[in-house]
């Protein structure tokens, strides 16, 4: 039985806690909070769990295996490093942390003392990435060709981190996990329009080596809710729609149509492939507790987490790349990515 420990029962905590005890072979057995409203919100729902408004006490538990942090990103990397130093296993919110320097150094610190380090890039564990990461994986839809996203909505605005840190995390974990190769540089404009906050509007865009290229575009400031991705191949195009409730990943089989690249004259007419439309069975088992469930075998089985430190230091240095870019009006900055990435 894994024993596990939660630090912060703000807006993720509750999720973890009730995903966490839905898995076989977890237990969660303490909650901590700086809140008193907080810690009288779990003693109510969960009597069985101690509460404690010091962290501290949950490390110093040598009965607790795992603990969970669902903090300000500020605080993750301090937490993270004090929880694996205590010989904990370590769930971290996304981002991982606020640099690239703290990343790798959580990541040496968890290799040498053999502990799982799990980043919550919680749209990995979908049946909707699944699936694409499947398809793309496959080679169903050929050469991938772009990745471009829009996710917008109207608030929940952030004092701690800008629209970026928030919002565009999730699209580049989703396109680190299913693009074949990384990018080589990234280009990003954004701006802020409430007074005493970050950036609400931002808009990525990502070069890979060859014709790929990467587009995301996120906003707090939007009239609308929308969350839908496109992927381009070769021989096939994604749409993925997070907001669909029952056809959530859709494949075209549409595309260009040219010629021998001989036949120059046929070259310059362009010819369009018009198939079918089908959407592929999806699991609709919720994301958070399949990721906990799959975090709890990588501590089981010594595994490394499919969302690791690695892909979690990857996000991060893009995200750094991304704010230097935006802050120099979209100059387009190098990224010093591994080509091939890491498998768990």
């Amino acid at each position: 039985m894994i024993r596990i420990g939660v630090i912060g029962y703000g807006y993720w905590g509750p999720n973890l806690v009730r995903n966490f005890g839905e898995v076989q072979g977890c237990q969660v057995v303490a909650v901590s909070d700086t809140r008193p409203d907080r810690q009288a919100a779990v003693q109510s729902r969960y009597p069985a769990i101690a509460v404690t408004s010091d962290y501290r006490q949950i490390l110093a538990d040598p009965s607790i295996d795992a603990v969970a942090i669902a903090t300000p990103v500020s605080t993750h990397f301090p937490l993270a490093l004090e929880a694996l130093c205590a010989g904990k296993h370590v769930w971290v919110e996304k981002p991982m942390t606020a640099t690239s320097d703290e990343a790798a150094r959580l990541i040496d610190e968890a290799d040498r003392r053999r502990r799982v380090l799990h980043v919550d890039h919680t749209f990995l564990y979908t049946g909707a990435v699944r699936k694409i990461h499947e398809l793309v994986t496959a080679d169903a839809i050929g050469r991938v060709y772009y990745y471009d996203s829009v996710r917008v909505n109207l608030g929940l605005f952030q004092r701690d981190v800008n629209v970026i840190w928030d919002l565009a995390v999730h699209d580049l974990s989703i396109m680190d996990h299913i693009m074949p190769e990384q990018p080589c540089a990234i280009s990003a404009t954004g701006s802020g329009h409430v007074s005493g906050s970050p950036e609400n509007i931002a808009y990525l865009t990502m070069f890979f080596e060859g014709s790929t290229i990467g587009h995301v575009h996120v906003s707090w400031l939007a009239p609308v809710k929308v969350r839908r991705t496109l992927v381009g191949g070769s021989r096939k195009m994604i749409v993925y729609d997070d907001l669909e409730t029952s056809e959530k990943v859709r494949v075209y089989d549409k595309g260009l149509r040219l010629g021998d690249e001989n036949d120059v004259r046929y070259q310059m007419l362009v010819g369009y492939r018009m198939g079918d439309m089908w959407a592929p069975h999806v699991e609709v088992t919720e994301a958070l507790q399949t990721e906990a469930a799959h975090f709890v075998d990588c501590i089981d089985h010594q595994r490394r987490s499919h969302s690791d430190g690695e892909a979690g230091l990857r996000v991060v240095r893009i995200l750094e790349a991304a704010s230097r870019s935006m802050a120099a009006r979209g100059r387009a900055i190098e990224l010093d990515l591994p080509k091939v990435k890491a498998t768990a």
